[in-house]
């Protein structure tokens, strides 16, 4: 098991547990949603929609990883580390820094 002091230590381990570009695709989707459905129960305030920010935001990236990575998410070891990086992959992702990132080699 990987110890890991730092988010600086952890997220290259986080990127080199995506690679298959499927996978990373249902996280941004995920993500996207789980944003818009956020922002849905905001500005309705029908709070009965947050229930759906775990599911969705996890569902896409789980089948991504099932699916298409072929590995256990992160999620599962790393649950905090692991929620902020996909945030941050996702920022990469937006602002056009993620190719750069996942070819530094990892951990």
């Amino acid at each position: 098991m990987n110890k890991f002091s730092s988010f600086a230590e952890f997220y290259p381990y986080y990127l080199s547990e995506h690679q298959n570009p499927v996978c990373r695709a249902l996280h941004y989707i995920g993500s996207t949603l789980v944003i818009a459905v956020l922002l849905y129960a905001l500005v309705t305030q029908q709070w009965s929609w947050l229930w759906l920010l775990p599911v969705i935001g996890y569902g896409f990236a789980w089948l991504g990883h099932f699916l298409f990575e072929h590995n256990k998410p992160a999620t599962f070891q790393y649950p905090f580390y692991s929620l902020a990086a996909d945030w941050v992959m996702f920022k990469d992702f937006l602002t056009g820094q993620l190719k750069h990132k996942l070819a530094v080699k990892s951990v």
